[in-house]
């Protein structure tokens, strides 16, 4: 007799392994701060994406804390803003550790990576393919799932 396992938290019923997602996260974040492709902040990020919202591939975004409705609804809006203009979003876990990876001083909500592009073409390092990747199989959910950042 042969039983079916359920799959396991690391992998997907297709076999889309997310082992390191949170790893892929700080890697793209580091690299993206030096290379000053991150508008961090809520209302910077808003700013930005209300004038050139096709310049930027991924928003990073914490989960409100429960009972904030402004903060759920402004995460609502900015959630259907990068739905509607092919921003991949990518929730996680911790403003304290999303606002260390991004050299911030001030506890940070959201981040928004803007697209590299040498030579007219757009250009993506492994990190960023692997997040796209990520976000591509977990489009059409309607919640995201949260990702944990690294702890260092």
């Amino acid at each position: 007799m042969v039983v079916a396992s359920k799959p396991t938290p690391i992998m997907s019923k297709v076999g889309f392994k997310t082992v390191g997602i949170g790893a892929n996260v700080r890697s793209t974040l580091v690299a993206a701060s030096a290379d000053n492709r991150v508008v961090v902040g809520m209302t910077s990020s808003i700013r930005s994406l209300m004038e050139e919202p096709n310049k930027f591939v991924f928003c990073f975004m914490v989960a409100p804390k429960l009972n904030d409705s402004g903060a759920h609804m402004q995460e609502v809006l900015l959630e259907a803003f990068c739905f509607e203009n092919d921003i991949y979003i990518i929730k996680v876990d911790s403003a304290e550790k999303l606002s260390r990876l991004l050299g911030s001083s001030c506890l940070e909500s959201c981040a928004l990576i803007k697209k590299c592009c040498s030579g007219g073409e757009e250009c993506f390092s492994r990190s960023e393919n692997i997040l796209i990747d990520y976000c591509e199989f977990y489009w059409d959910v309607p919640s995201k799932p949260v990702i944990k950042l690294p702890e260092k």
